[in-house]
């Protein structure tokens, strides 16, 4: 998780203001498609795209003292429908004395979640190894030998289980204070780790970055200029804005971030598509200065999957910090990222999450639009028909929408409803809170949209 709050405060951009005149009513004809985003043959977006989760499993022993506990976690992954977690893989914890590698008691909670099959394990291979030389981070050869046997002897442990690596965890951020985390180093790294993760689970891919805040993306530059790239599979950053001012809190500032990197990674690789993972992005529903309501954070990730769905020729994963809250105290910043409350209770945010995803997994191709200054829509087509989600990224703005013909299998409902509602002749409401229109068998009609009334 991004720790370095002052250096974030300093990120602070005037907030989107409203211009000229509002005309009642915008007819959008969303039958005329626009460039959408590329068809990766006719999969459904859940088998090109894993959308998941942080949990703290790895660290911390036995016994968690954030609150988690696996046979729990497992069934709160079930039940938002999630294929992937994210979570430490420490090689302090899976090297032993005497060379030899597995999972130890330390790890118990990691393996049970791992091998329960849940959600694909996204696993930070990460840390240094209090008997190894050199290795916090391994800056020698024989530091960066040791830490890939460690790596694939942890790959060959999992390796039936589809797991993704990630090169170490935010490298950037302990950069700045010690000047052994240089780009450098990190590209040694990848060189000697990825062969040997590779050998022992081909088809893992291996992804280098966990990009910790970065102002300017000096940093990343930095990393991109060393070619390592050609030693990955792909790239990860972690994007938070919560101590931002409060207008910028929004998946729509992230989503302009992260497609400042693209450009970068875009540039640096040569292709449009490199695969690129959102490892880290959440908000916290703290009651101190940088943290967002609960509705604020159930709204930010669930526009936030449905917009990655129009980007998924290169943007490969979401994982969202994090599954549950790692304390009680509401004014303590780490304490509240949790999709679940600390006594495991969901937030808002659980059934966003959960419905936003159910509503665009099965999707073949999406794409996305203004309807306004602050008003988003995404088209998707999936085999059961089409589909289209409506919502304002401005959170002080309401809407109304209506089809602007009969479609009588059409309804509509938001990411939380028990049910939907028929949508013809309806006044629809658009706010911060996603809409989401489903034509079952055909194609949702044009929209009219006008301010609340």
């Amino acid at each position: 998780m991004l720790t370095d709050m002052d250096t974030i405060g300093e990120i602070v951009g005037s907030s989107r203001k409203w211009g000229g005149s509002w005309i009642v009513a915008i007819i959008l004809a969303l039958n005329i498609s626009p460039q959408a985003a590329k068809a990766d043959g006719q999969r459904p977006l859940d088998g090109r795209f894993v959308l998941g989760v942080g949990t703290h499993q790895g660290l911390g022993g036995p016994v968690s003292t954030r609150g988690y506990v696996p046979s729990v976690n497992i069934g709160q992954i079930k039940q938002l429908g999630l294929t992937a977690f994210r979570d430490d893989f420490p090689w302090s914890d899976f090297e032993l004395p005497g060379r030899r590698m597995g999972f130890s008691p330390q790890l118990g909670r990691l393996e049970s979640q791992i091998t329960s099959g849940v959600a694909r394990p996204f696993l930070i291979l990460a840390f240094g190894h209090h008997l190894v030389p050199n290795s916090m981070p391994p800056t020698t050869d024989e530091a960066r030998r040791r830490f890939a046997e460690y790596a694939a002897a942890a790959a060959q442990s999992v390796a039936q289980q589809r797991p993704v690596f990630e090169l170490w965890n935010e490298w950037n951020g302990a950069a700045k204070k010690d000047p052994a985390f240089s780009a450098e180093n990190y590209l040694a790294l990848a060189k000697a780790t990825r062969p040997a993760v590779k050998r022992a689970a081909p088809d893992a891919p291996f992804v280098i970055g966990a990009i910790a805040d970065d102002p300017g993306w000096a940093w990343t530059q930095q990393m991109l200029q060393t070619g390592i790239l050609q030693y990955a599979d792909g790239i990860s950053v972690h994007l938070y804005n919560f101590c931002m001012a409060p207008t910028r809190r929004t998946s729509a500032e992230i989503i302009d971030r992260l497609q400042a990197f693209r450009r970068l990674v875009t540039q640096a690789s040569g292709n449009p598509d490199f695969p690129i993972y959102v490892t880290e992005t959440g908000w916290p529903t703290t009651t101190a200065k940088c943290g967002v309501s609960e509705q604020l954070q159930a709204d930010n990730m669930a526009q936030l999957i449905l917009w990655a769905s129009t980007a998924s020729s290169w943007l490969k994963g979401i994982s969202f910090y994090e599954l549950k809250d790692s304390g009680k105290n509401p004014s303590e910043l780490e304490d509240n990222f949790g999709l679940f409350h600390f006594d495991n209770s969901p937030k808002p945010a659980a059934c966003a999450v959960r419905g936003a995803w159910a509503f665009i997994r099965s999707s073949t191709r999406a794409d996305s639009r203004k309807l306004s200054d602050d008003v988003v829509a995404v088209r998707a087509s999936s085999a059961a028909g089409d589909k289209v989600a409506v919502w304002s990224e401005d959170p002080n703005r309401r809407y109304e929408a209506r089809l602007k013909a009969d479609a009588p299998h059409a309804t509509f409902e938001a990411p939380c409803d028990a049910s939907a509602q028929p949508a013809s002749g309806a006044w629809m409401p658009v706010s911060s809170t996603p809409l989401l229109i489903t034509a079952v068998g055909g194609t949702v009609p044009d929209l009219e949209i006008r301010p609340a009334r």
